[in-house]
């Protein structure tokens, strides 16, 4: 646990979903399978909060997302989420609007490197929780659904808009937005929305398992600090960003790490990261 908290313990109880931790690795699942683990007011209330306390635990240098079952993510609930939020008042809607979006931000400023490993549909607010992921590993049955469009709502929801023609471009981008469609995974990979592509399940499995030790064995600091520029340089202009590369690698040059490489390529064997 770090220095820099209060005394508010954290959390190791996650009701609304499965929170593991072994060696470094933490993995959260998404267990509703018998509703294609579609999200609940309290999934995404669940999943801002864990994003926030991750950062403080010294056992997690990298987090999993994963779905049970057949899909990844269906969405949000149909009858848990859309059927209340036909009753709510532009009040409580923005409330609700805003905690969705505090999850993707939340993603994005973790400075964990965070895989999503997809097996199936990732649809509506499941596709925009895959792209806000670092890495996404997907196996051949997999599927994207920008589906906001077809129930009559803007697709620039929860960051969608701005995260998606980073990844894609604008223009597959506003194909995808606009028109809602359904994409395989072939497409996807085509279109640069998947890091990687397996075959089966099992594959997936091995594939997610492989990336994340891979992070987590790896120059933590160098990773976070790789992830914060890349976010924060989405909208800068070169000569900030230029300035921002400077002196955060001016700062990285007086790390453990950076000292260790040095030694373990003199004395020709792998590094041993600390993340210090």
């Amino acid at each position: 646990m770090t220095r820099y908290r209060g005394s508010v313990p954290l959390t190791d109880d996650w009701r609304h979903f499965r929170f593991e931790v072994a060696d470094g690795v933490a993995t959260v699942t998404l267990d509703r399978p018998e509703r294609l683990n579609a999200l609940t007011f309290e999934a995404y209330a669940d999943l801002r909060d864990l994003l926030h306390e991750l950062p403080h635990r010294d056992d997690v240098r990298v987090l999993v997302l994963r779905g049970a079952g057949r899909g990844f993510c269906g969405g949000g609930d149909v009858d848990e989420i859309i059927g209340e939020l036909l009753k709510m008042d532009a009040r409580d809607l923005l409330g609700f609007t805003r905690m969705t979006g505090e999850a993707i931000r939340a993603m994005r400023e973790c400075p964990l490197p965070i895989v999503a490993g997809i097996q199936g549909i990732a649809a509506g607010a499941g596709a925009v929780v895959a792209a806000a992921a670092d890495f996404r590993v997907c196996s051949r049955a997999a599927r994207f659904a920008f589906l906001f469009t077809k129930v009559g709502l803007s697709a620039g929801d929860m960051g969608a808009a701005y995260l998606l023609p980073r990844l894609v471009g604008a223009g597959r981008a506003t194909e995808l937005l606009m028109l809602g469609d359904t994409i395989d995974a072939e497409t996807a990979y085509g279109y640069g929305l998947v890091t990687q592509l397996v075959d089966g399940d099992a594959e997936l499995d091995a594939a997610v398992a492989t990336l994340a030790r891979r992070l987590a064995d790896g120059p933590t600091l160098a990773y976070a600090s790789t992830k914060s520029l890349i976010t924060r340089e989405l909208d800068m202009p070169l000569g900030p960003a230029l300035e921002l590369d400077a002196m955060t690698q001016a700062l990285l040059m007086t790390t453990e790490d950076h000292a260790e490489f040095h030694a373990a390529f003199t004395e020709k064997r792998p590094p041993h990261w600390k993340g210090r």
